[in-house]
């Protein structure tokens, strides 16, 4: 709790000895953005040692901002563009500087309004994009972005980071749906997924697994209905589906949980899974969403490393799926 912003031993000190609680916080960023740390040992009665570990050279990667009404700049650059929506100034520098050495364009976005008119005017490959911001949150833009048939098809990578922890979480979906399914949209999207293989349907809502059944048979496609998470880990034991349309709130079993227990098992890890969400989200919709990552994060499962290993991962499938083969 030490590094935490305005964490204090009693809220009450700062009368008596001043100060907001900012300053191991903002010392701590500083070294993280240079490539350091600052770590403390400590003895009740005795005192504290901090130690910060430096790189000999610093070396400075400026953004490349993207120039307005310039979407033909990603065509130009013969590389990936990803966009980084964030709010968090010491996150999109990870980003910046973690997607920038594995050979990606990075164009970053301070929030959700911002993103979408980065979206629109460059058409990225892929999209980072923060769960939890203020204002207009994550699952808002992303709700947007999908509606807007000119960005849909551009990948969305779910994420958020908790830089003062260390800890992050990515959603992990390759592509998202939102309700009312579109006919078009949904059979755009599982075109890029085998047809000889089942399409596994995880939704609480009857009716809806009985809408998209109606939708895809004529396509060609088998089904394989679950209700909540739970069962579909049960229907995954005896079919090998080609992908799995997911909804993230159901009852036992969430969306999240599925994705996390489908990690788990190397013979699932690969499975495509296509997340559904409400189009127009209530307040209520966007507490529980947030709620079940923050839960996620409370857990403190998913360290920084493994996070950035997972996000590079899924960048790189989406810029792969979106760019010409050489």
């Amino acid at each position: 709790r030490l590094f935490e912003v305005f964490s204090q031993a009693d809220a009450a000190t700062t009368r008596k000895y001043g100060g907001t609680g900012l300053g191991l916080a903002l010392s701590r960023r500083l070294c993280r953005m240079m490539g350091g740390e600052v770590t403390v040992e400590s003895e009740a009665g005795r005192g504290s040692t901090f130690t910060i570990l430096l790189p000999a050279l610093v070396a400075e990667i400026v953004e490349e901002p993207a120039a307005p009404g310039a979407p033909t700049d990603r065509v130009a650059s013969g590389v990936g563009t990803v966009l980084v929506v964030d709010d968090e100034a010491a996150v999109r520098d990870l980003m910046q500087r973690f997607l920038a050495k594995e050979g990606f364009r990075v164009v970053t976005a301070a929030g959700g309004e911002e993103g979408l008119r980065r979206a629109r005017e460059l058409r990225p490959d892929a999209i980072t994009l923060d769960v939890m911001m203020p204002g207009m949150d994550g699952w808002a833009v992303l709700s947007t972005l999908k509606a807007d048939p000119d960005v849909a098809d551009v990948p969305v990578i779910m994420l958020t980071i908790v830089d003062d922890r260390n800890l992050g979480y990515a959603l992990g979906a390759s592509d998202y749906l939102t309700k009312p399914i579109d006919r078009d949209r949904l059979v755009t999207v599982l075109k890029q997924h085998r047809r000889d293989r089942p399409v596994l349907v995880v939704d609480d809502d009857a009716g809806l697994r009985q809408l998209l059944r109606r939708m895809l048979e004529p396509e060609g496609y088998a089904v394989v209905e679950a209700e909540n998470g739970r069962v579909a880990l049960e229907r995954l034991r005896d079919v090998s589906p080609s992908v799995v349309l997911l909804d993230l709130m159901m009852p036992e079993m969430d969306g999240f949980e599925f994705v996390a227990e489908l990690r788990r098992h190397e013979a699932w890890r690969a499975i495509p899974v296509v997340v559904i969400t409400a189009r127009d989200l209530s307040l209520d919709d966007h507490e529980r969403l947030n709620g079940y990552v923050q839960k996620i994060l409370q857990k403190g499962e998913h360290g920084r490393d493994q996070l950035l290993a997972e996000v590079r991962e899924l960048v790189a499938t989406s810029v792969a799926r979106r760019r010409p083969k050489a």
